[in-house]
């Protein structure tokens, strides 16, 4: 596990390079420990490397090279040969384990600097090896971890001995003067991301939230997660070698030895039972808003409803409010913490509140232009919400407005978008008015704007 700072290359540091001379000795420590290793193939995990939302790249062809010009050091160039055999069988892995990943969609053959800079550490000290270099995705944090299993398994099939190299910073936001500025989840997620990974105890990387993630501005995260699951059910020896933040972003080192097999450390395993428990204690908790939007979708995505397009009928025994009120409502899906749909009505458009929660439930599931429709291997997976939503009224001032306690409804003429209260990552009465502005694809800098804020009773 490894940072990718450019100017810690001597070339691009020109002598700044000294203010983290912490992490510069424990990275050519880890080079010297890895080059003893004597890897055949080195796997690099890339967040600068080709990404897509919902596929993991892997570079094709035979090689590739690149250099950093891009940070006033042209002449400083990495070059690597690709072991094309593992490519292969990593994608057969991936493959059979319905991972998506191959090494379609090449955009740039160039190296990125995230692939570079620790390979430029362990070329001081080994250049006796291939390389097999994979971009992240948007996909869910355990389909990461599900690929470092393939990357595993197709590394048991070629006979050699691999080694994979987790490029990724840490937060981007630890001081005022940092480059995204200071947040406070920034230090946090380097003290628990360091105890995680220092430990070798990688359960804990699901425990990091995706919001969590976004407001600490992380790099590696994903990068972890495949590491992680590349040691899945093997003994690990961890050892952390240095943690810096002079710049306002945090560079963390550590290295792992693989031992024997470790049944116990089934840590995706340990998570998706955790979770399957947890839903289904939700289930039992649930309430019957909630249960109808769940109960709406997985009778639409497994039934027959989705292929003739029939509705099925409003259940009975649902409290008489939901029969006998209209309102608008927002359904909400939810899946490994990522938002996975969500669509509404401001007012209502159906006969009651559970005709609105039908309708928008399969809206949410299937129609969200954000998301591709819901599978049924997802459903046993989503967590829903049901916001009803109170009368909008019009306010005058952003001082009438309260992020948690009240939605908003910006409007210009016939443009209109609304955005939800108490929403995770929304912190700001100005967040919420600039999303719900661009939801409606009202301008920036359009000052003849209306504004409408509103209660909800949110189920879940």
């Amino acid at each position: 596990m490894v940072p990718h700072p450019p100017l810690i290359i001597p070339e691009v540091g020109r002598g700044q390079e000294k203010e983290i001379q912490a992490t510069i000795d424990a990275y050519h420590e880890a080079a010297r420990r890895l080059a003893a290793w004597e890897p055949d193939t080195v796997v690099v995990l890339s967040p600068h490397s080709v990404m897509y939302a919902d596929y993991f790249h892997i570079s094709p062809g035979t090689g590739a090279e690149g250099d950093f010009g891009r940070f006033r050091a042209p002449h400083a160039k990495v070059r690597v040969t690709y072991d094309r055999e593992l490519v292969r069988l990593i994608c057969q892995e991936a493959d059979r384990a319905e991972v998506p990943a191959g090494t379609a969609g090449e955009e740039d053959r160039r190296l990125d600097h995230g692939t570079m800079i620790p390979l430029w550490f362990l070329n001081q000290y080994d250049r006796d090896y291939q390389v097999v270099r994979i971009g992240l995705s948007g996909l869910p944090f355990a389909v990461h971890y599900r690929l470092g299993q393939c990357i595993q398994r197709a590394a048991g099939r070629s006979g050699k001995k691999i080694a994979v190299i987790a490029s990724g910073d840490l937060s981007h936001r630890l001081t005022k003067d940092g480059p995204y500025g200071f947040q406070e989840e920034g230090p946090e997620y380097d003290r628990r991301i360091m105890d995680v990974m220092g430990s070798g105890a990688f359960g804990g990387l699901f425990d990091f939230s995706e919001e969590f993630c976004e407001k600490a501005a992380e790099c590696g995260h994903r990068s972890f997660l495949i590491v992680a699951g590349a040691l899945d059910c093997l003994e690990v020896k961890a050892e952390r070698l240095s943690h810096e933040g002079p710049f306002g972003v945090g560079y963390g080192i550590c290295i792992y030895e693989a031992g024997g097999p470790a049944p116990g450390r089934n840590f995706l395993r340990q998570w998706e039972k955790k979770e399957r428990e947890a839903l289904e204690e939700r289930k039992r908790k649930e309430d019957p808003y909630v249960r109808l939007a769940r109960q709406t979708v997985e009778a639409w995505v497994r039934g027959n409803a989705a292929r003739t397009g029939k509705r099925t009928a409003v259940p009975e025994g649902l409290p008489e409010e939901m029969l006998a009120r209209r309102a608008g409502v927002f359904v909400s899906l939810k899946e490994d913490g990522r938002l996975r749909g969500c669509i509404g009505t401001i007012s209502p458009v159906r006969g009651s509140i559970a005709e609105e929660i039908m309708e928008n439930a399969v809206s949410a599931a299937c129609r969200d232009p954000r998301f591709y429709p819901v599978e049924p291997e997802e459903l046993d997976r989503l967590v829903y919400s049901v916001d009803v939503l109170g009368k909008p009224e019009e306010v005058f001032s952003k001082e009438d407005l309260d992020v948690k306690r009240y939605g908003v409804i910006v409007s210009r003429g016939a443009r209109r978008g609304l955005l939800l209260p108490n929403l995770e990552g929304v912190d700001t009465v100005e967040e919420q008015i600039d999303i719900a502005r661009q939801k409606a694809g009202i301008p920036d800098d359009a000052e003849d704007i209306r504004l409408e804020r509103f209660e909800v009773v949110r189920h879940f």
